[in-house]
């Protein structure tokens, strides 16, 4: 099936639409049409080289919903007609991290920036001129149509809206999960949430959902500040620096049992002010990716031991694709999840580079590409 797709030709360049090629589906995988693919940061690491893919042309996208059109042999899970989300990560349920409860972890995870189907190792997507194209985290949703392995599905409620849904497949539960799997946020906790864009809006949502006494946002864009006192931020600030004295003196000296960074683009050189409001015994949640090139991190080791600190890394929240996304869902239906207003702007495809600006210019909570199939 020819077809159109969003492509990053090299480092530092703007995402391109070209005609793309899709085969279809081989033993365990789905054929998908798309309907909406929520941007996330994490494609502009792209962009910039600190996610490192394979090779190029990349398919940019790993957010999105839309409805199965073609099965597999094997397939047992889905049906044509069913609605689903993608997930970035996807969930086996064999390997030993599955098996452990660390879906999130799933061993399939080591494969998402080589680019071949998961399953056998061959590519489902080529360019016109007959490249092989390297999908992002083997979705690639920044296209009409998608051909993915079933354990990167998940069935959803047919009633819940495509950019809803698209934004479950990563944004919602990394965030979400951020404060509530990984971060453990209990009833009455202080909770400081670092960026507040689409997953720090989740996180922060996490928090209050959790309990949390006091939830303080930190985010040098004034418009996020002020959207996060809509989601149950208790308080905002534009920088960890200025929001230190405050915490210091409502939490009368002891700081934030959990603080989250969901920050666009983690530096090793900001480790320390994070820690430095977090609690005695308290725990620091790195959600935002940093460069995989950077390795050097500011840290006050003594402090590290004698304030007997923790700082967590998580991927995907510490979430369970199969399980977390249909409940989360089920939340937003109930109204005790709040998706809809995180969703800013809508674009098509051809708008990917506006949206994206729109991203780094902090105009958006998040951004999300409403996909109209068409073939060539």
């Amino acid at each position: 099936m020819k077809t159109k797709g969003a492509l990053l030709r090299e480092i530092n360049t703007p995402w391109q639409i070209e005609e793309i090629e899709i085969g279809d589906p081989k033993a365990h995988e789905i054929k998908i049409r798309m309907e909406a693919a929520g941007m996330c940061h994490s494609d502009h690491h792209l962009v910039t080289g600190g996610i490192p893919m394979a090779g190029f042309p990349i398919l940019g996208g790993h957010e999105g919903a839309g409805v199965v059109e073609q099965i597999g042999e094997g397939v047992t899970d889905f049906e044509v007609g069913d609605h689903v989300v993608l997930s970035f990560i996807p969930s086996c349920g064999k390997c030993p991290s599955c098996r452990a409860g660390l879906a999130n972890l799933c061993d399939f995870g080591a494969m998402l920036l080589q680019g071949e189907a998961v399953s056998d190792n061959t590519f489902r997507i080529h360019t016109a001129k007959g490249e092989p194209v390297y999908p992002m985290t083997l979705l690639g949703t920044f296209a009409p149509y998608m051909v993915v392995h079933e354990a990167s599905a998940v069935k959803i409620d047919e009633s819940i809206p495509f950019e809803v849904a698209a934004l479950v497949g990563c944004g919602v539960p990394t965030g979400y999960g951020s404060s509530t799997r990984s971060g453990n946020v209990r009833p009455g906790e202080d909770v400081a949430i670092v960026g507040v864009g689409g997953v720090g809006t989740a996180a922060l949502q996490g928090a209050v959902i959790s309990g949390a006494r006091n939830v303080f946002a930190i985010d040098p864009v004034e418009w996020k500040r002020e959207q996060a006192m809509k989601f149950g931020a208790t308080h905002a600030f534009a920088s960890v620096e200025e929001a230190a004295m405050s915490i210091a003196e409502i939490t009368q000296g002891h700081m934030c049992h959990k603080v989250i960074v969901t920050v666009g683009e983690v530096h090793g050189r900001d480790v320390d002010s994070w820690m430095g409001i977090t609690a005695k015994a308290g725990t620091c949640v790195l959600t935002g990716m940093g460069n995989m090139m950077e390795t050097e991190v500011t840290l006050n080791l003594a402090m590290l031991t004698l304030l007997q600190k923790n700082l967590q890394g998580t991927i995907f929240g510490g979430a369970n694709p199969k399980l977390d996304i249909p409940q989360l869902l089920s939340m937003y239906k109930m109204g005790k999840l709040n998706i809809d207003d995180m969703i800013t702007r809508q674009y098509r495809l051809d708008q990917v580079n506006e949206g994206y600006r729109d991203m780094l210019e902090g105009r958006n909570i998040r951004g999300v590409i409403r996909l109209r199939p068409t073939t060539i």
